[in-house]
């Protein structure tokens, strides 16, 4: 998508500290950090939302998964990490590109809201 901020991090057109990458999944630190480790993992192919995760997409998201699990071990994240997905405006999703954040690096209040 030529308007999506993040195809436009994946493509190099915007910077990003990136902290990983691979034939599928791009991953880099947010820039408004919640936790002392905030890193969003994205697929590499746009898909908007949760709510378009199929059949045909599914996979990318299993690799966001897989990424996920060495992301954490890389940044140290031992002792337990949060991984949230928010999906539309309601669920606070600001960049319309499917991306999971890992929250890690203390220890994480319970609530959620």
């Amino acid at each position: 998508m030529n308007d999506c901020l993040f195809c436009k991090i994946i493509a190099g057109e915007i910077p990003s500290t990136k902290v990983y990458e691979d034939e599928y999944v791009f991953a880099f630190r947010d820039i408004n950090p919640q936790a002392p480790v905030h890193v969003l993992v994205l697929p590499k192919e746009h898909i908007c939302c949760a709510d378009k995760i199929d059949e045909t997409n599914s996979m990318l998201v299993a690799k966001c998964f897989e990424a996920v699990a060495k992301i954490a071990k890389a940044e140290g994240l031992t002792n337990g990490y949060r991984v949230v997905n928010n999906c539309g405006a309601d669920g606070g999703q600001t960049v319309k590109h499917l991306h999971f954040h890992i929250l890690g690096g203390k220890k994480l209040d319970e609530t959620m809201a």
